[in-house]
C-alpha cells in the first residue's frame, strides 16, 4: 500500500484572506480548521473553504512549496486562485 501524498493548499477564510498550509489528509485538515482546531490564524477566520491544492511528492517539498506561495503578494496567491478555478 502507497503512502498518502502531501498536499499543498489554500482556504479562503470568512474574511476573504487567503491562507496557505500543507496537510496529508486534505479533507480531514479542512475539517479541523472549521471546527476551530486547525491553524490559530483560521480559528476566528471560520469558516474557511478550499480553493486550491497541488500534490507533493513529499513533506519536505509540500513544506517548500508552501514557503515559496507564502512569499507571493496577495495579488499573486489570488491569480493562483483564479488560475486554478478557470483551468480545472
Amino acid at each position: 500500500m502507497a503512502d498518502a501524498p502531501w498536499h499543498v493548499y489554500i482556504v479562503r477564510c470568512n474574511d476573504e484572506s487567503l491562507y496557505t498550509g500543507v496537510a496529508k489528509e486534505l479533507d480531514l485538515r479542512i475539517a479541523q480548521h472549521n471546527a476551530g482546531v486547525g491553524a490559530k490564524y483560521t480559528r476566528s477566520r471560520r469558516p474557511v473553504t478550499l480553493v486550491y491544492w497541488e500534490t507533493a511528492a513529499d513533506r519536505g517539498a509540500a513544506q517548500q512549496r508552501e514557503f515559496a506561495i507564502k512569499q507571493l503578494s496577495p495579488v499573486a496567491k489570488r491569480r493562483l486562485v483564479q488560475g486554478a478555478a478557470t483551468n480545472p
